[in-house]
């Protein structure tokens, strides 16, 4: 673990850690506690905010499309605002119910609508540009975190490439050279979804 300049570093360590997360599996043989402050840890490094890089010790606290290991109950978001604030929880729940088919392919597109659409109610969410671009980049470092773990090279590879050239600087710096790590034989192999990512 790594101490941090955040003053609510700690108190989101522990909050996690009274909910068990140290004791969950999930990607690899990397428990689920680990990957978060990985993640936040790594939105650090590429730059990112202190509000971003709270969102990413908490990108999957209710569950995502694939890693349902673990999910915070919905009706806990006020007390994870408090601690967090409102912007990195709001990010945090993005993250969680964002439906990643559409919203891989408005990446692709090129899309300005910034719409994302909740993978469980269908309700649509009307982003600003840089909540669009936060969520972008959150997604991509927390896969980014994973990968070599999990050997799903094939993962959504376009929608990765295009992510990263989305924005550029340090996130496609960090793009490139997770993915110069990829052994050949990888290559098209994969496709379909890996049993544990968040």
């Amino acid at each position: 673990m790594s101490g941090d300049n955040d003053p609510k570093y700690w108190e989101m360590v522990q909050f996690l850690k009274d909910l068990g997360t140290n004791s969950i599996g999930h990607s690899g043989d990397k428990k689920y506690l680990a990957h978060l402050i990985s993640v936040y840890n790594d939105v650090r490094s590429w730059g990112g905010p202190d509000y971003l890089a709270r969102a990413g010790m908490f990108h999957s606290i209710y569950g995502t499309q694939l890693f349902q290991g673990f999910t915070l109950p919905i009706e806990e978001r006020d007390a994870l605002k408090n601690l967090i604030g409102e912007d990195a929880e709001w990010l945090a729940f993005l993250n969680c119910f964002v439906h990643r088919e559409p919203f891989d392919q408005a990446i692709l597109d090129g899309s300005t609508d910034y719409v994302v659409f909740n993978r469980e109610t269908g309700e649509a969410y009307q982003l600003t540009e840089q909540q669009w671009k936060d969520l972008v980049f959150l997604h991509l470092c927390d896969w980014m975190e994973q990968i070599e773990r999990l050997h799903w090279w094939d993962y959504r590879r376009d929608a990765w490439i295009a992510m990263s050239q989305y924005l550029g600087g340090v996130a496609l710096q960090k793009y490139e050279e997770t993915m110069s790590r990829e052994p050949d034989r990888s290559l098209g192999l994969h496709t379909e979804a890996p049993t544990s990512p968040s």
